[in-house]
């Protein structure tokens, strides 16, 4: 088990993550761009240093880093020449991964790097707003490519499902990033061409005073810090780009068969979702069923075990050794969902998210 991380940047998933671990029992150092958190951070149980080249030198197995992805490159150039790459293993938690990938080998820190993504937060910033809970029944997602380390892509992968007490899937850059655009980047779009709209309505105010649970839901992302929202959608603009005319296009098609009042057209539309409808009622009959605290047993092998209750599926898989990227893959896409190692090759995985 890991015993010591590393932190760059305390802000809402750095902070909260850095909390998480330290009350945890894990030693966890950090550096901050400002000392403004480091009195709270102190009371946590988190050593915080006076300076980047400091952290590495603390010599952290893990080293997270979670600072905006704007200074991603900054932070890798500084850190090439003085992180004991023998001892500490690189990750992120930015939201996309081919460019952090890139920027990791322009600074020549591929050899021990393994990118991550946590599915964690909220629309507040800073460390203030930070909290471990944040990470209850969270799911990461780690990149990796062809020539990713095992025994790194391990440390990190057990530390987060084991001491984070997460689930994680496994993906390639491309594939990662091309999902992070349809379920976070986009979404941010259209919820700010919400309230863009909204707020150039000359009847604002009475849209405003209307506004229940619908609107609350659809703007909720609306209400990060704007700069930020931007950056994160610009660093993953093709795909994001991709998807918003293939929405656009959903739209102005809608728009037409409204207009025609073509009902054949409105009915299909409503209907083609109902495969994802039915996926949210299982997740939200697993958790009733999470929460009333059964167990099951669990056979050792790749035959499936059925939960008394049949609202999960639970399996162990047996890694190759030869193509493990690919395998780990193949079960994300089955919408499988690790949730622990039981030996460095062997892994047992929640049917979670399969649509």
């Amino acid at each position: 088990m890991v015993k010591s991380v590393g932190i760059v940047g305390l802000g809402l998933i750095g902070g909260s993550l850095a909390r998480r671990l330290a009350e945890r029992d894990v030693e966890v150092v950090a550096w901050n761009h400002h000392e403004k958190p480091y009195a709270a951070a102190r009371r946590d149980g988190i050593d915080c240093v006076g300076s980047l080249e400091a952290l590495a030198a603390a010599k952290p197995e893990v080293l997270f880093l979670c600072n905006p992805l704007k200074v991603m490159p900054e932070m890798l150039q500084r850190l090439a020449p003085v992180l004991d790459r023998e001892t500490t293993t690189l990750s992120d938690v930015g939201s996309v991964k081919g460019m952090v990938r890139r920027q990791v080998e322009e600074a020549g820190l591929a050899d021990c790097f393994v990118g991550a993504h946590p599915m964690a937060g909220t629309e507040f910033s800073g460390f203030a707003a930070s909290d471990p809970a944040i990470y209850d029944d969270a799911l990461w997602a780690i990149s990796v490519d062809e020539t990713t380390d095992y025994e790194r892509f391990l440390k990190v992968a057990t530390l987060i499902t084991g001491v984070v007490g997460n689930r994680i899937i496994v993906l390639d850059d491309k594939t990662h990033d091309r999902a992070a655009a349809m379920i976070s980047h986009a979404p941010h779009v259209v919820s700010t061409a919400l309230i863009n709209e909204l707020s150039a309505s000359p009847d604002r105010n009475i849209a405003a005073a209307l506004a229940a649970g619908s609107w609350r839901d659809m703007t909720r992302v609306a209400l990060t810090d704007p700069d930020r929202t931007r950056a994160m959608i610009e660093e993953d603009a093709d795909n994001v780009e991709v998807l918003l005319r293939d929405l656009a296009g959903r739209l102005t098609s809608f728009a037409d068969d409204l207009h025609a009042h073509d009902d054949a057209a409105l009915t299909r539309f409503f209907a083609a979702g109902q495969p994802f409808r039915d996926y949210k009622l299982r997740e939200r009959e697993f958790g009733k069923s999470q929460d009333s605290g059964k167990s099951e047993e669990l056979k050792e092998s790749n035959e499936s075990v059925k939960p008394k209750n049949n609202d999960i599926e639970r399996i162990v898989i047996t890694v190759p050794k030869s193509g493990w990227q690919r395998a780990f893959l193949d079960s994300a896409r089955r919408g499988e969902h690790v949730i622990r190692f039981i030996q460095p090759w062997q892994v047992e995985v929640e049917t979670r998210s399969k649509v």
